[in-house]
């Protein structure tokens, strides 16, 4: 399994509608991606403007086939005037 931290930072203001926004494509990852074990939106406590998705994907076909959906896509494109820079990926390698 490959399990992925993607940290965004969002611009002052922008976290409710970031948020909506990513509750649509979180809604659709969960309803069409069985190879998606995980797809979890968080905030950080600490870090204003900081959120973080935990990905779980069950292989790399799987994680390929997410990024490659029409919704993934299109709803990145919504996110983007909302976001403070390229989110930072870290890729992991599921233990047990």
């Amino acid at each position: 399994m490959i399990g992925i931290i993607a940290t965004i930072k969002v611009k002052d203001g922008e976290g409710d509608a970031f948020e909506a926004v990513f509750r649509t494509l979180q809604d659709k990852v969960r309803a069409n991606e069985a190879g998606a074990k995980l797809y979890q939106l968080t905030k950080s406590r600490t870090e204003p403007n900081t959120y973080r998705v935990l990905e779980i994907y069950a292989d790399q076909e799987a994680l390929s086939a997410h990024g490659q959906t029409d919704y993934f896509k299109e709803i990145g494109r919504q996110m983007g005037p909302h976001l403070d820079g390229r989110p930072n990926i870290e890729m992991l390698d599921i233990i047990g």
